[in-house]
């Protein structure tokens, strides 16, 4: 009942204020009438108070998020549900719902008064141009009393977070080369041709299955020996996220940063619904392996939260790459490079695995005075990129990427002639 006097409104305090003014006057005046109106007034806000009071401990409170993985750019819907657990009706509710800046200005919505045990649903919706992981709540509830006598604020303490991942474009399938990677004991093999004897062996270890020994390979080496399994051959793909801050241009959700990490998410997905075994590194040292548990959504909830990283380095990012690396194919999303960093990147070739990099020219997303000198070591690099052994695909400002994406699949032909473009180039400066 305490807390519930301190919510008086300004109203509800003029009555009190008014009441002690007519009580004063009804003792000075000896008019017992002026004092009824006295305690009417008194009561008036008093029993506001408690009514208000009571409903404020009844009150249960859900909160849904439709959907609770919103594309950058899209709107998700909120859907508020509150239920009277009263015996008493609550007067009219304002809710206010605590949102951060990216997500707009605080909803404010008007409930209209609950019966004894009745629900009711109110919805608004938010829309982010930004990704990241956005806390909604927790939701303020104003009580009140029809008369407006009396005012209380209920916070319930349930915070959600909508996650607002990069926009996914989809892609054209085409023809990737140079993808297939083995697992399991198969890798370390050659195919046996000639029958049982030369089934690929080896020793025996605690836990096989009894029904896999080969008694003939036993018997000449001595050693218990068993059958290796057979494991088929597998799509791999590890895609490459560049996150230099320094290696980027732009600002906000046009920049060139923004660009690659929609890309990676893109080229993620589609990989993975073409059958891929996709990994996931950053520069910043995310490694993720979707084909474990979480899949697609693990992909688009850690892209939601990457940032660009002033000491990310590529060499830091091929050490992150060849801690694991199962060969297959290989795609990087790259900032501004250096001839000394495509130079560098030779080394994520290694166990066979083919390299596709797309070479952001971020010159283009922010013009200067220098461009040309820009356009010049971004070619430089693009060249540098090629004789490392890499699929080079250049990207500029306003280029999408499923317009982009078919040229990984041009083969030597349409990769030489890039090549052969880049020479010029690079005959020009030098």
């Amino acid at each position: 009942m305490r807390e519930a006097l301190r919510g008086l409104t300004t109203r509800g305090r003029s009555f009190l204020a008014a009441a002690v003014a007519a009580a004063v006057s009804a003792l000075i005046l000896g008019e017992s009438d002026l004092l009824r109106v006295a305690v009417l007034l008194a009561v008036l806000p008093l029993l506001a108070a408690w009514y208000v009071g009571r409903s404020r401990y009844k009150l249960a409170c859900t909160r849904s998020l439709e959907p609770g993985r919103a594309p950058v750019g899209s709107s998700a819907r909120v859907i508020l549900r509150l239920q009277n657990l009263s015996r008493l009706p609550t007067g009219t509710m304002l809710l206010e719902d605590r949102l951060p800046y990216a997500l707009g200005s605080r909803p404010r919505v008007v409930l209209e008064r609950l019966g004894a045990h009745q629900a009711s649903s109110v919805a608004y919706t938010v829309r982010a141009d930004v990704r990241g992981r956005y806390p909604i709540g927790p939701l303020m509830v104003r009580l009140t009393d029809p008369f407006g006598l009396c005012e209380l604020t209920r916070s319930f303490p349930s915070v959600d977070r909508l996650t607002v991942i990069p926009q996914v474009f989809p892609l054209p399938r085409v023809r990737l080369a140079g993808e297939y990677a083995g697992t399991g004991e198969s890798r370390a093999r050659s195919v046996a041709v000639h029958g049982e004897d030369d089934a690929a062996t080896r020793e025996y270890r605690r836990g096989d299955d009894l029904r896999r020994v080969h008694w003939r390979s036993t018997a000449r080496t001595g050693e218990l020996m068993v059958r290796r399994e057979e494991q088929p051959w597998e799509s791999r793909a590890t895609v490459v996220l560049d996150t230099r801050s320094y290696a980027h241009r732009g600002e906000g959700p046009t920049a060139s940063f923004e660009w690659a990490v929609s890309a990676a998410a893109s080229i993620a997905v589609h990989l993975r619904e073409s059958g891929y075994k996709v990994r996931m590194v950053t520069g910043s040292g995310t490694d993720i392996d979707a084909s474990e548990g979480g899949g697609e959504g693990l992909i688009l909830d850690t892209l939601a939260d990457v940032k660009a990283d002033q000491e990310s380095d590529v060499s830091v990012l091929i050490e992150h790459v060849r801690r694991r690396n199962d060969g297959g194919l290989v795609i990087g999303l790259f900032g501004a490079l250096t001839v000394a960093e495509a130079e560098m990147l030779s080394g994520l070739r290694g166990n066979g695995a083919t390299c596709i990099g797309f070479a952001v020219n971020t010159g283009t997303w922010a013009p200067s005075s220098s461009g040309a000198e820009a356009e010049r070591e971004h070619a430089a690099a693009a060249l540098a990129l090629v004789r490392a052994g890499w699929r080079s695909v250049p990207v500029s400002h306003g280029e999408t990427l499923p317009a982009l994406w078919p040229n990984v699949a041009r083969g030597s032909q349409g990769f030489a002639y890039r090549a052969a473009m880049a020479e010029t180039v690079g005959g020009v400066i030098r």
